[in-house]
C-alpha cells in the first residue's frame, strides 16, 4: 500500500472556518491520503472540495464523547452519508461500556454498521480506550467480531490519551481479521505511525500528516 494511503488527515477543530477546511481538503488532495476527518457539519463543503480525486471524506458521529443518543447516532451517521460521506467513525457509549450494559453497545453498534453497510460506506467503531481497561477492551472486540465493523479504532484524540502500541497489539489478537484496526490520538511522529503500523495498524488518524508524510519520503531518498 502507498504509504499516504494509510492515513485519515483530521481537521476536527470546533473554530476551523471554511478556508480552514479548503486548505485541509488542498493538502489532503496533494498529499494523497485516504480519506479527510471531520465532523458532519463541513460534510458537503469537503466532498465538494475532492470532487474528481480519489481522496474519501469521513464523519466522526457521536464526536468526541460519545454520548448523543442511539436515535441521534443513527439519524447523524445516516445525513452524513446523504450529504457524502464515504467513511464513518463513530464514538460508542463509553458510559454504558463503564455499566457493563454490553446490550446497549450490541444493539448501538448493529444499527449503526446496518445503515453504513446499506450505502456501501466503511464503517469504523472508536472504543476510547484511554477510559477502559483491557477486560473492557476485550468485550468491545468480541461485540465487533460479532457484528463486523471495517474498522474498530483506538480514541477520538479528545480523551485523556491516544492511540498507544499495546492497545493496536490488544485490539489486532482479540479482533477478528477480517476486521481492521484504526490508530489515532496523539501520533506526531513517523515513528509513532511506523511503531503501530508494525503491531498492526492499517489506518492511522493524525492531524500531523503532512509532517508525518514529509519525514517519511526525507527518509527513502537517503536510502
Amino acid at each position: 500500500m502507498e504509504f499516504s494511503k494509510y492515513f485519515d488527515h483530521s481537521l476536527l477543530k470546533a473554530f476551523a472556518s471554511q478556508s480552514d477546511f479548503k486548505a485541509f481538503c488542498q493538502e489532503g488532495i496533494m498529499y494523497d491520503v485516504k480519506m479527510l476527518a471531520i465532523n458532519p457539519a463541513p460534510t458537503a463543503f469537503c466532498k465538494g472540495q475532492v470532487k474528481g480525486t480519489n481522496v474519501l471524506v469521513g464523519a466522526a458521529i457521536g464526536f468526541p464523547l460519545g454520548q448523543t443518543t442511539f436515535e441521534c447516532k443513527v439519524f447523524e451517521t445516516k445525513d452524513a452519508i446523504a450529504k457524502g460521506a464515504d467513511e464513518i467513525d463513530y464514538v460508542l457509549d463509553v458510559g454504558a461500556v463503564k455499566s457493563g450494559n454490553y446490550g446497549y453497545i450490541s444493539e448501538e453498534m448493529k444499527a449503526i454498521i446496518a445503515v453504513c453497510r446499506d450505502n456501501n460506506v466503511t464503517s469504523k467503531v472508536i472504543f476510547e480506550n484511554c477510559y477502559l481497561n483491557d477486560d473492557e477492551k476485550k468485550a468491545l472486540c468480541e461485540i465487533a467480531n460479532r457484528i463486523k465493523p471495517d474498522f474498530i479504532k483506538t480514541s477520538t484524540g479528545f480523551g485523556t490519551g491516544g492511540a498507544t502500541v499495546a492497545d493496536v497489539k490488544l485490539m489486532r489478537e482479540y479482533s477478528d481479521p477480517a476486521i481492521k484496526v484504526k490508530a489515532s490520538g496523539g501520533i506526531r511522529t513517523l515513528e509513532d505511525v511506523q511503531k503501530l503500523i508494525e503491531v498492526g495498524a492499517e489506518r492511522i488518524g493524525t492531524s500531523n500528516t503532512l509532517s508525518i508524510i514529509e519525514a517519511y519520503k526525507a527518509s527513502h531518498m537517503q536510502h
